[in-house]
């Protein structure tokens, strides 16, 4: 198991050695803010390919008394902040692997009784010159050592919510486990800093918390730890340019987690990449979906199709792109207590499968590879109409590029039989028909709805990707029980194609009507060049 009370610094070594590396060192920096003020829990959740591992590890390497680091620090960012050498190799680190314990153990109350005893145990190694007054009680043993010593303790816990994920259903191994946490942490003078990192926020129980000590930093609320929860798009521009990488390729596939921190100056967003996903694609040289190797979508799966009211349309409008406002207050930070959809679309923003906006409540699925793990999900379940729209949206494509309006208006007509969930009643609905039936034109394209152009809003933009520039742009105006000719009359009244400034090209105006009389689809397809 080797030593907690000293973990070794091995995995911090191995990672500055290794061929990726970002730094992240500044994160002590906050950790040392902590230890001066009454801020001395923090619990940090995020999803499982964010790199929580490597900050506890980095954390043990830099308080851990037992051996002198400082030249693994010498170059990072955080050697030149005032509390660097203040806290420097200062404390008495126990670093401890929560899943590692519930995975040799049959039962919590197994799994605490092994993490007691073999943390009893390194102490009687490390001070065996003192006199412990009760041997088999874990917090009576770390005050007889911090009476001894006078030096207080940074504990680090890595996935501290594994038995939330594993024992899901059984709220009393819960409550026992926090109670447990509780009762070792809270108010101890041994303790200078207790930090936890998992997927899940810390459980709610009734109108408390039995961890009500801890500042908690999430994919909902990661306040002044934003920066630190992933690859910053700084961090990713300087490893493309070292890697010889497209960085909009990079953005395509692994940007759309946009984490807020809300400061007295003003909101700052931070662009967030996953680093599980960019280090494997830097060091494969190859674009792909990293998830499944921490995650498959069967894990998705589960949640999506749960009967929640509203939760399919949901899920159907944000693969076609969409935004869908949340309320994450209901949401009882396990993975069992769903009362309504949003509790099941919050659980999917801690998982990583969703993104949330803080400023405006909502959310949206962020980068084309967790937009594949829906579609991976989606064709193994009943949804048939949707997978087979994302499957026809190839043959589309091609049929808007070859200007054939009457199969483009044939098959967004299909799509919109399949999609049958949505409520089909305005332009809005039928532009997140338009968007899931052109899914497929992501590969080529950057959609946006409601360009700003001209005298106006262009309803749906698609403009071409520089290593595609062979491809037209695409200008869709869209109306509802009116004229598909009055649609592309009036993008070139308002002078949508204004929209596309750095634009040179062929550009497709698509005019697209429903009629509500007949139920059917119109298209008008005329060309310019720009």
């Amino acid at each position: 198991m080797g030593s907690y009370l000293n973990p070794g610094n091995f995995s911090f070594r191995g990672s500055l050695r290794s061929k990726i590396y970002v730094d992240k060192s500044e994160l002590i920096a906050k950790t040392n803010e902590a230890l001066c003020t009454e801020q001395r829990y923090i619990c940090v959740s995020r999803p499982r390919r964010f790199g929580k591992s490597m900050a506890a590890n980095m954390l043990a390497a830099y308080y851990d008394r037992s051996e002198n680091i400082e030249e693994l620090f010498r170059n990072l960012a955080i050697s030149k902040d005032s509390s660097y050498k203040e806290n420097l190799n200062q404390y008495d680190v126990i670093k401890i692997n929560m899943q590692e314990f519930l995975s040799m153990s049959g039962t919590m109350e197994e799994m605490l009784e092994m993490l007691k005893k073999y943390i009893v145990l390194d102490f009687e190694e490390t001070y065996p010159q003192v006199r412990f007054r009760d041997e088999k009680n874990l917090i009576q043993v770390m005050k007889d050592v911090f009476s001894y010593t006078r030096c207080p303790f940074v504990i680090l816990i890595d996935e501290w919510d594994c038995l939330f994920r594993e024992y899901k259903q059984d709220r009393e191994a819960q409550k026992k486990y926090l109670d447990f946490l509780r009762a070792w942490l809270k108010d101890k003078d041994y303790v200078a800093l207790a930090y936890m990192t998992g997927i899940l926020p810390i459980k709610k129980y009734g109108s408390h918390s039995a961890l009500n000590m801890f500042t908690e930093y999430s994919m909902t609320d990661p306040g002044e730890l934003a920066e630190y929860f992933g690859f910053t798009e700084q961090e990713v521009s300087v490893l493309c340019e070292k890697y010889e990488m497209n960085f909009e390729d990079v953005k395509t596939w692994y940007d759309g987690y946009r984490l807020i921190a809300h400061r007295q100056t003003g909101n700052e967003c931070y662009s967030m990449y996953s680093p599980k996903s960019v280090v494997e694609a830097m060091l494969r040289h190859k674009f792909g979906t990293y998830w499944n190797q921490t995650e498959t979508y069967e894990a998705l799966k589960i949640y999506i199709q749960m009967d929640m009211d509203g939760l399919k349309d949901s899920v159907v409008r944000m693969l076609a792109g969409e935004s869908v406002p949340i309320n994450i207050g209901t949401f009882s930070n396990d993975m069992t207590t769903f009362a309504t959809k949003d509790d099941v679309l919050t659980l999917l923003v801690h998982l990583g499968y969703l993104t949330y906006d803080s400023v405006d409540g909502t959310v949206s699925i962020p980068n084309k590879e967790v937009s594949r793990e829906y579609v991976n999900a989606i064709s193994t379940m009943n949804w048939h109409g949707v997978a087979e729209s994302v499957e026809s949206s190839r043959k589309l494509l091609e049929a808007l590029w070859n200007m054939d309006a009457d199969a483009v208006a044939e098959g967004i007509e299909k799509a919109h039989e399949e999609i049958s969930i949505l409520q089909y009643n305005d332009e809005n609905s039928l532009s997140c028909t338009i968007q899931l039936a052109f899914y497929f034109a992501r590969e080529y394209y950057t959609i946006i709805r409601e360009l700003p152009a001209g005298k106006g809003f262009a309803d749906v933009c698609m403009i071409p990707r520089k290593k595609h520039p062979d491809k037209p742009a695409v200008v869709i105006e869209l109306k509802w029980d009116k004229s598909a000719g009055g649609a592309i009359e009036q993008i070139k009244e308002k002078q949508y194609g204004d929209a596309l400034k750095e634009y040179q090209g062929k550009l497709l105006l698509v005019g697209i009507n429903y009629n509500k009389m007949t139920k059917k689809h119109e298209c008008v397809i005329e060309t310019m060049q720009k």
